[in-house]
């Protein structure tokens, strides 16, 4: 049984999680793609309406986390008779000792529920092509490569879903 917990991304065990996260990925990033470059998430953008940033814990405790946060989708790209509210899902992560357990979908669908409860009509990611299990999750779970729409560093893919 996986439970969620809405925190501050400045809450101490979110910010363990995240430093964690981080430090995983600057020692797995590919080095011809040059150094990961962390950044920490603004703990504006990570509260509700505008998004929420969760802790998961399954029957072992602490599991790992994730967020979303709303993105505003430039005019030009909205078309009026169907508005776009695009919220991105950032940071998904679960500890290597909580892997293999269905935690990393158990998050993604809880991210995508908040997200449609506060009226998103699609998601967006980004992820790097080294992260297999990370792409072939969200592939499974319906997400389409996409252009990109940001200039993350880090990533190499992005995705979308429609809600």
């Amino acid at each position: 049984m996986v439970s969620f917990a809405d925190v501050a991304v400045t809450d101490a065990t979110a910010h363990r999680m995240l430093s964690d996260y981080f430090a995983e990925r600057a020692a797995s990033f590919p080095a011809s793609q040059g150094a990961y470059r962390t950044t920490f998430p603004d703990p504006s953008q990570f509260v509700a309406p505008a998004g929420v940033f969760l802790l998961a814990y399954d029957e072992d405790g602490e599991a790992g986390c994730g967020g979303i946060r709303e993105l505003r989708v430039p005019l030009a790209d909205v078309d009026p008779e169907l508005p776009v509210v695009r919220y991105e899902i950032k940071h998904l992560w679960v500890s290597p000792t909580h892997r293999g357990r269905g935690l990393g979908r158990a998050i993604l669908s809880e991210l995508e529920h908040r997200a449609r409860g506060f009226g998103a009509t699609e998601v967006v990611l980004d992820t790097n092509a080294s992260l297999e299990a990370a792409g072939g999750l969200y592939r499974s779970h319906g997400y389409d490569n996409i252009q990109p729409y940001n200039d993350n560093p880090n990533a190499t893919d992005w995705f979308r879903k429609l809600l």
